[in-house]
């Protein structure tokens, strides 16, 4: 009997354990997106804001307005 109580206790503990591992994963999958997110924006942000000024460009030389 309390060989089982012992086993039961250990396992509650373990559980606890892992918890802390799971938000440390977590914490590092965000950081990792995070990460990927800041290069695209710098990768590809000139681009991007070409392509939207020659967009507003466009509408505006037909509507008569500019940008």
């Amino acid at each position: 009997m309390l060989d089982y109580l012992r086993i039961m206790l250990n396992a509650r503990l373990a559980k606890m354990d892992e918890r802390g591992a799971s938000a440390v994963e977590y914490g590092l999958l965000i950081a990792g997106i995070a990460a990927l997110i800041v290069i695209v924006v710098f990768a590809f942000g000139g681009a991007l804001k070409n392509i939207f000024q020659k967009t507003c460009n466009s509408v505006g030389a037909s509507s008569g307005q500019s940008c």
